[in-house]
This record gives structure tokens, C-alpha cells and sequence, in this order.
């Protein structure tokens, strides 16, 4: 039976879906955004009084969302380093590919980093006002 993994530092899933699944030796994490837990706040992200976005930072988002994911992992027993497989969510392509592929290759490329195989795709939206969505596979030891 797949256990479920709660973390204590990652942001509340928008859902009801665990932080991560572990079956056997596999690591499935939910597709993971910026947000801060305990709050709306999403780093990066400026909203207007009607909640519409009016500016928002790539890169303070990536880092945010890596640094979610990094939570996750280390709260489920895993870590950075064993993360297999990325499948990247981004609600503007063109507009903000080129930053996330630069700050990822600083995160998973090269030695010592997981260099994981990877998918990225662009959506219409995601379930919140954020530009970016992660869902990592990772092995448990």
C-alpha cells in the first residue's frame, strides 16, 4: 500500500491530494507551486485589489518552487540528489523559458546535481495565480 507524505514546511496542497506518495522505492511529489506555507503569499507575485496579477518575477517563483520541492523530499526521507524525473509547468513559454532553463541548469545540471530527465510544458493557468508548477519523481533510499 502507498504511503502518503505530509510536509510540515511545504505549502498546504489547493486540494486534497498528499504532498507526495511513496511506493517502494519511488518518490511521487504533487505538482508543487511558489506559495508560501501558511499564507496566500506567492513569491515574486505583485495582485491588485481584485486579485488579478499585476506583475509577477520568474526567478524569485523558481527559486521558491525549488526550494518547496527540496521540503518535500526531505520531509518524505528523500533529497535534491536523488530527484529522477521533472515534468515543468510554465503559463508563459516564451516570456519566461529562457530564466527557469538558466536557474534550473544552476540546480539539477552538473556534478553533484541530480540532472534528471525533464518535460516542460506550457499551460493556460494553474489552480492558483502562479507562473510555475513542479512534479518530481524521486528514489528513496
Amino acid at each position: 500500500m502507498p504511503d502518503d507524505i505530509q510536509s510540515s514546511r511545504a505549502p498546504e496542497p489547493v486540494g486534497a491530494y498528499p504532498h507526495a506518495k511513496r511506493v517502494g522505492n519511488l518518490l511521487f511529489v504533487s505538482g508543487m507551486g511558489p506559495r508560501k506555507r501558511g499564507s496566500k503569499e506567492i513569491p515574486g507575485v505583485t495582485i491588485d485589489a481584485g486579485g488579478g496579477v499585476v506583475a509577477y518575477d520568474i526567478e524569485a517563483q523558481c527559486r521558491s518552487v525549488f526550494e518547496n520541492i527540496r521540503s518535500v523530499l526531505e520531509d518524505a526521507g528523500s533529497s535534491w540528489e536523488r530527484i529522477v524525473d521533472v515534468t515543468v509547468f510554465l503559463t508563459n513559454m516564451k516570456g519566461d523559458f529562457a530564466a527557469f532553463n538558466r536557474l534550473y541548469a544552476e540546480h539539477f545540471a552538473g556534478p553533484g546535481k541530480p540532472n534528471p530527465t525533464r518535460t516542460t510544458v506550457e499551460v493556460t493557468a494553474l489552480p492558483t495565480p502562479i507562473a510555475i508548477e513542479l512534479k518530481v519523481i524521486a528514489t528513496m533510499p
